[in-house]
C-alpha cells in the first residue's frame, strides 16, 4: 500500500480523498488544509462521506512531508497563486514523493515548459527522488489521451477538436466564473482567461501534445475569442444576479496550425445561462459535457458526461480528474524518478475497483 496525501479539501480535494479511499492500492495518511476551521477535522467529513476516515486534517506541512509520504495528491489551487503552488509541490518532490496534480497549467506538456517552472522541479527530482505527474480534465484527458485514443478509429483525420461546454450557474466558484471567465462582467472589459497569450499559455501545452503524438508539426499556435452579453437580467442559486448587458456567454478556440489550416483545436463554449447564445453548441444534459470531434472519414463525435456530490456535472468533472491522477499513482511509484506528461503515463483500467467501496458516497 502507498501511503498517500491529500493536499486541500476543496472542489478536487474532497474528490481525491474520496478517490484515495476507494483505491486497492493507496492508504490515506494525511489531509493537509490551510484554513485553521478544518484542523481536527475527520477527512470523511471533508470528503462528504458517510462514514469516520479515522485521518484528522492538519496544517502542519512538516511533519506531514518529515513523515516521508509515498504520494501527494496536491488538490490546492494553482489559478492565482501558481508561485505559491509550485513551491509548495518542490517542496513534496523533493521530500521523495509521487506528486500528481491540476495545479500547475505550464507543466501539463512538461517538455515545452519554461524553465522557471521544470527547472525547480528537475532540482527537486534529482535530490530528492520524487516524481510529478500533471494533468485534469480540460486541460487534461479531455484533450490529450482521450482524442488522441478517439483519433485511432480513423481511417483519415482531418481535425481533431475538443469541446468543453458549460452552463456556469450551477457552480459555486464566484472568483472564477465573475472574474476569471467574466461572467457578469461588462462587455468592454475582457476577462483575464481570454486575454492575448492566456488561453495559448494554458491549453497550449495540449495542442502541442496532441501534434506530438500525431506526429505533426505546428507552424504556430492561434487563438479566437467570441463574447456575447445577456439580454436580461438572471438570477442563480449559487452566484446570485447577473445583469443584463454584462457578458453572458464566451467561445474561445486555442488552434493548433498545420500547414496553414487549424487541424488541433481546443474549444470552450461558457454560458451564465442557457438563453445566451442559444446558436452555440449545447450540452445534451444542459449543464455541461466534453466532447471531441474527429472530422474525418468515419467522422467521429463523443460526449462525455460526469456527476457527482447529487448530480452535479461540475464536481463530475473535478472527479474524472482526480480518478485520471490517483490513478496513475501506483504506475509512477514503480516508474524512475522524474518529471512526466500524460504521453508517458498510461490510463489504465479500474483493475481492483470493481464493486470495492460501492457504499461510499
Amino acid at each position: 500500500m502507498i501511503s498517500t496525501v491529500v493536499w486541500g479539501t476543496g472542489n478536487v480535494g474532497r474528490a481525491a480523498i474520496r478517490a484515495v479511499d476507494a483505491h486497492p492500492e493507496l492508504t490515506l495518511t494525511a489531509v493537509l488544509v490551510h484554513d485553521p476551521a478544518k484542523v481536527g477535522r475527520d477527512a470523511g467529513e471533508l470528503a462528504g462521506l458517510d462514514r469516520v476516515l479515522g485521518v484528522p486534517a492538519t496544517s502542519d506541512i512538516d511533519a506531514v512531508l518529515g513523515a516521508t509520504p509515498g504520494a501527494v495528491v496536491y488538490a490546492a489551487s494553482g489559478e492565482i497563486r501558481p508561485d505559491a503552488a509550485l513551491a509548495d509541490i518542490v517542496r513534496a518532490v523533493g521530500a521523495g514523493a509521487v506528486v500528481v496534480t491540476p495545479a500547475l497549467y505550464a507543466l501539463y506538456d512538461q517538455r515545452g515548459a519554461p524553465a522557471e517552472f521544470r527547472e525547480p522541479v528537475l532540482a527537486a527530482v534529482e535530490s530528492g527522488g520524487g516524481s510529478l505527474f500533471v494533468s485534469g480534465i480540460d486541460p487534461g484527458w479531455g484533450n490529450d489521451v482521450l482524442p488522441l485514443l478517439i483519433s485511432g478509429l480513423g481511417s483519415v483525420v482531418d481535425m481533431v477538436r475538443c469541446q468543453e461546454i458549460f452552463d456556469y450557474s450551477t457552480y459555486d466558484q464566484p472568483d472564477s466564473v465573475r472574474y476569471l471567465v467574466g461572467m457578469g462582467q461588462p462587455m468592454d472589459q475582457l476577462p483575464p482567461m481570454v486575454a492575448p497569450t492566456v488561453p495559448t499559455m494554458v491549453w497550449g501545452g495540449q495542442v502541442r501534445l496532441m501534434a506530438r503524438a500525431l506526429g505533426v508539426e505546428l507552424d504556430e499556435i492561434q487563438e479566437t475569442v467570441q463574447r456575447l452579453p445577456l439580454e436580461t437580467t438572471i438570477e442563480t442559486a449559487t452566484m446570485g444576479k447577473f445583469e443584463a448587458g454584462t457578458q453572458g456567454a464566451m467561445r474561445f478556440e486555442v488552434q493548433g496550425i498545420v500547414d496553414g489550416v487549424p487541424r488541433i483545436v481546443i474549444e470552450h463554449i461558457t454560458r451564465i445561462h442557457p438563453s445566451c447564445a442559444p446558436e452555440w453548441p449545447a450540452p445534451p444534459n444542459g449543464q455541461g459535457a466534453h466532447r471531441v470531434i474527429i472530422e474525418g472519414r468515419p467522422r467521429i463525435e463523443v460526449t462525455v458526461e460526469a456527476t457527482d456530490e447529487g448530480g452535479n456535472y461540475a464536481a463530475g468533472g473535478n472527479a474524472t480528474a482526480v480518478g485520471r491522477l490517483v490513478g496513475a499513482i501506483s504506475w509512477l511509484a514503480e516508474a524512475a524518478p522524474g518529471l512526466y506528461d500524460a504521453l508517458d503515463v498510461p490510463l489504465r483500467p479500474a483493475a481492483g475497483k470493481l464493486g470495492r467501496n460501492s457504499h461510499a458516497s
